[in-house]
């Protein structure tokens, strides 16, 4: 390959090592996945811009292609989360949460056919809310990108390093006092890295962590700590944090056990597979010093689980991404007039 070809990829090597800058730092930013995404569209545009140099007819033929793939791809997936959707009600009940992957599909499959209608409609007016709506949902399509991006690729780093606790976050009881399959998948997890540290000569403590609903007749840390010693761990070994009603709570309360214990602990944090990239992004604003890993969660629960990831994330950075749409908005409408 000649050095001219190589240009092509300097943008690529720049988000790349931005990318890894920021991630030997601290893995736990969303800005991780916003630069690994970019990484990868300009490794494409400049495998494409190369492909180019050699056959332009093979370079026109591949772009062709990937554009034709986007609109089958997004109405492929508009179709699965609508059956999706009807899944979750099914299954889960009918609860606002549990309708976020059949309104997203829905969202998905009539977007052409309302973009078609407003051309039809031709009143300025509505094709600027249009225009402003279009550039909403492409920047938000692309945030949405780069968090499912590092979602899966945070959810699937290892850490061989020792700990001297693992924090398991609840998520809520069944019949006031039953740990539901969700929070006995996180449970589970936890005992087999507490298994697993002991086997390698570590004794970490297990620390249970979650408060008490008013549906619920005992803290949800005691009913996870109940069914961990029913599963063999030591009673010893198990620690309750009883307070906290929230993921933030569970994290802040959590590390200051942790702290009154050691100064210089360590810590690994358990939850389901669709919250860790959150769980992590909450641990490093409330300072615990820990890494999250994740246990399974039903095929059908994750796309709902992961929207609602996603959306709390968004809000949470409220500001900034208010910011964005504002000035989309904006240059939308100053173009207009």
């Amino acid at each position: 390959m000649k050095w001219h070809q190589l240009v092509a990829f300097a943008p690529a090597a720049l988000f790349f090592l931005l990318f890894l800058i920021s991630f030997l730092r601290d893995r736990r930013k969303l800005r991780n996945g916003v630069y690994l995404f970019f990484t990868l569209v300009f490794f494409a545009a400049g495998a494409l811009l190369v492909l180019a140099s050699v056959s332009q007819s093979a370079a026109a033929a591949l772009l062709y292609i990937g554009l034709a793939l986007i609109p089958v791809s997004g109405l492929a997936l508009g179709i699965f989360l609508i059956f999706n959707g009807f899944t979750m009600l099914r299954r889960e009940g009918r609860r606002l949460a549990n309708l976020l992957s059949l309104l997203a599909g829905i969202g998905i499959i009539a977007f052409v056919p309302l973009q078609f209608l407003v051309a039809l409609i031709d009143w300025q007016p509505l094709t600027i809310a249009a225009e402003v709506v279009t550039g909403v949902l492409g920047y938000v399509s692309v945030l949405f990108l780069c968090f499912l991006l590092y979602a899966v690729v945070y959810g699937r780093i290892r850490s061989r390093r020792g700990v001297d606790f693992i924090v398991v976050l609840g998520a809520g009881l069944l019949d006031g006092s039953r740990v539901p399959p969700l929070l006995a998948s996180r449970l589970d997890r936890a005992r087999r890295v507490f298994d697993a540290h002991r086997r390698r000569g570590r004794d970490p403590v297990l620390i249970t962590s979650g408060g008490q609903g008013p549906d619920e007749d005992v803290p949800e840390a005691r009913a996870m700590a109940d069914y961990l010693v029913a599963g063999g761990a030591p009673a010893e070994r198990v620690l309750l944090e009883d307070q906290s009603r929230t993921t933030t709570e569970n994290l802040t309360f959590s590390g200051a056990l942790m702290r009154e214990r050691r100064d210089d602990y360590r810590c690994v944090i358990v939850t389901n597979n669709f919250h860790v990239l959150r769980a992590a992004l909450l641990a490093r604003k409330t300072k615990v010093n820990g890494q999250v890993i994740g246990s399974p969660t039903a095929w059908y629960f994750w796309p709902s689980a992961i929207l609602r990831e996603f959306i709390a994330i968004f809000v949470e950075h409220r500001i900034f991404n208010g910011t964005v749409c504002g000035l989309i908005t904006l240059s939308v409408v100053l173009d207009a007039v």
